[in-house]
């Protein structure tokens, strides 16, 4: 992911003006990065360890919407619908 796609996803999912580190654009970084991954796995079924980094990372994104469905659901719901993660 280059540097100009990052900052327009801190830019579309930012809570306030010098937000750089909320879960929503957290969540987001993750999840463009995990596409991103999942489309080189894609191509490249033998690399396991790309796959055990796409692991952790999923494992890192849903614990950080675990927390903000605990914290916030309205902003759980937003990000959710924004980013098409569920049904």
């Amino acid at each position: 992911m280059d540097k100009s796609r990052k900052t327009a996803l801190v830019e579309q999912f930012r809570v306030h003006e010098s937000d750089t580190g909320s879960p929503e654009v957290q969540i987001a970084v993750f999840t463009e990065r995990i596409n991103h991954l999942s489309d080189h796995l894609r191509k490249h079924k033998k690399d396991h360890h790309s796959r055990r980094g796409l692991m952790k990372m999923v494992g890192k994104r849903s614990s950080l919407l675990k927390y903000l469905k605990g914290k916030d659901t309205t902003r759980y719901y937003r990000i959710m619908k924004a980013l098409k993660l569920r049904k």
